[in-house]
């Protein structure tokens, strides 16, 4: 059971995430590119991101592949000195997570879990921040599962190629 206290911290995160995609979504400030990954950079409030989106997903109910609707789907690490965010991972699948459900990353054989609320997800601390970001930059894929409030299960495979340099460039544009 996630304690009051992390959660109420993963609310405060989650509300840091959502402007970091809507400023993704509208902004124009994409200051590179790293293959598989895009870096942001925003000056009001000063924030860095690096950014990607699946190069695969699949979509099951009841054991089939089902066609669905998702909106963006988007990995994420984010990098917001006025607030001390050095490092945040954060998921959006594109849809509403079931209620109390968890997402399951999965980079080289190396499982982790997020927290989901809403359309987002998130480690429970930032020590489990820096776990994921580490098995990241040594991958070559991250494969996340997650339950829609539908009850369908999304798996989205994301290529780590250029992860490193991108959120190497974030972090260095917000230090």
């Amino acid at each position: 059971m996630v304690s009051r206290m992390v959660r109420g911290m993963g609310c405060a995160l989650l509300a840091l995430a959502a402007t970091g995609v809507s400023a993704q979504e509208e902004s124009t400030n994409q200051v590179a590119a790293k293959t598989a990954w895009s870096v942001f950079e925003d000056s009001d409030p000063r924030e860095c991101w690096a950014v990607s989106a699946p190069t695969e997903t699949v979509n099951t109910k009841d054991g089939r592949v089902v066609a669905v609707r998702r909106g963006d789907i988007l990995l994420m690490a984010f990098y917001r000195p006025g607030a001390g965010v050095k490092g945040q991972v954060t998921f959006t699948g594109g849809y509403p997570f079931a209620g109390g459900s968890t997402v399951n990353v999965n980079v080289g054989g190396n499982e982790f879990e997020m927290f989901t609320e809403g359309e987002w997800a998130w480690p429970a601390s930032t020590s489990d921040d820096a776990k994921i970001i580490s098995a990241l930059k040594r991958g070559a894929s991250a494969v996340l599962t997650a339950r829609s409030g539908r009850g369908t299960v999304t798996k989205d495979t994301f290529s780590l190629s250029g992860f490193t340099a991108a959120v190497e460039e974030a972090e260095k544009r917000c230090q």
